[in-house]
């Protein structure tokens, strides 16, 4: 029996999210094995949106029967024909790294074998920055969305990779029109304690970014309640904080708060949870098979953001 807290509402895309988009040149998304049926209706979606330009790479025979059942002529599309998760992996990697596509997708294989092949040296992906992985979650109601840093990627991130994090939250919050984004550092409580050492890095965190982070304002260590609810806020009384009860982003400590997070926004609020990972040198997808089609479709969107190409 499913849980009573578990929302039955489905996921809804965001059209402001599709329309800005839009407004850029589609890249070219190599997707590593594409020939499944979630892949594929995610790249014939995003394709006929406008916000797509595929380039397929695994099984040939496998893809084009694929395409078949959707009654989706590919023909006009680059097609490389790979064996296996790890051929299909490097080699859709080494597209992106070789400036014959600009975003990475992945298909049906396994996350290692995706990731690993990302990081490789031989792709050529790697800027010397650190990979991080972001989820734009917005609510099928409608009103601003949030985004979570980082709920998939960095299990136990250090301080610098969360500097990062900060500093790749606040540049997609421009580019999604945000021109001075709020940006909560998420802990149990709203001041530093010993006990509690992400409460402590959260303060050393915001003081980090007050001198180095323009165009945003950050604050931290902050509780949930005081990330969302400004009635938490007022009642607390930390309405001079700018952040408090109005976050467009939400820098977590570890990966269990942070999939915790996203997880509880999409399964309780119904929330449309679209991702990418920053820090190569193209945006990468890092699609799941548990992913909606909502989900698969804002995240190709906010990678056609992300990449900002001119029209």
């Amino acid at each position: 029996m499913t849980s009573p807290f578990v929302s039955s509402r489905e996921a809804v895309c965001p059209q402001n999210l599709i329309d800005l988009a839009q407004s850029f040149a589609p890249p070219r998304v190599a997707i590593a094995r594409a020939a499944a049926p979630l892949p594929m209706e995610a790249a014939e979606d995003a394709t006929k949106a406008g916000i797509m330009i595929p380039v397929f790479v695994g099984e040939a025979d496998v893809i084009r029967a694929e395409a078949a059942k959707l009654d989706w002529d590919i023909s006009g599309y680059a097609l490389h024909d790979t064996t296996g998760e790890e051929e299909a992996g490097q080699l859709a990697a080494k597209l992106c790294g070789d400036g014959e596509a600009d975003v990475l997708m992945k298909g049906q294989l396994h996350t290692d074998v995706f990731m690993k092949s990302a990081v490789s040296r031989d792709a050529g992906l790697r800027t010397g920055k650190r990979f991080v992985h972001i989820f734009h979650i917005s609510h099928p109601d409608g009103g601003k969305p949030i985004l979570i840093s980082d709920a998939a990627v960095n299990v136990a991130p250090n301080l610098e990779t969360r500097q990062v994090a900060i500093s790749e939250v606040v540049d997609l919050l421009h580019r999604l029109g945000n021109d001075h984004p709020k940006v909560a550092i998420l802990s149990a409580t709203e001041t530093p304690i010993p006990a509690v050492p992400s409460s402590m890095e959260a303060r050393e965190l915001a003081d980090w970014a007050k001198a180095n982070v323009t165009g945003a304002d950050v604050s931290g260590p902050l509780a949930l309640d005081l990330i969302l609810s400004m009635d938490a806020v007022k009642t607390k009384k930390l309405t001079d904080d700018p952040v408090a009860g109005q976050a467009d982003a939400i820098i977590v400590p570890d990966i269990v708060s942070g999939n915790g997070l996203f997880k509880a926004l999409v399964y309780v609020a119904g929330g449309c949870a679209a991702g990418l990972v920053t820090g190569a040198k193209v945006p990468i997808l890092l699609t799941s098979r548990a992913d909606p089609a909502a989900a698969r479709m804002a995240s190709a969107a906010l990678a056609a953001i992300r990449c900002g190409l001119p029209k």
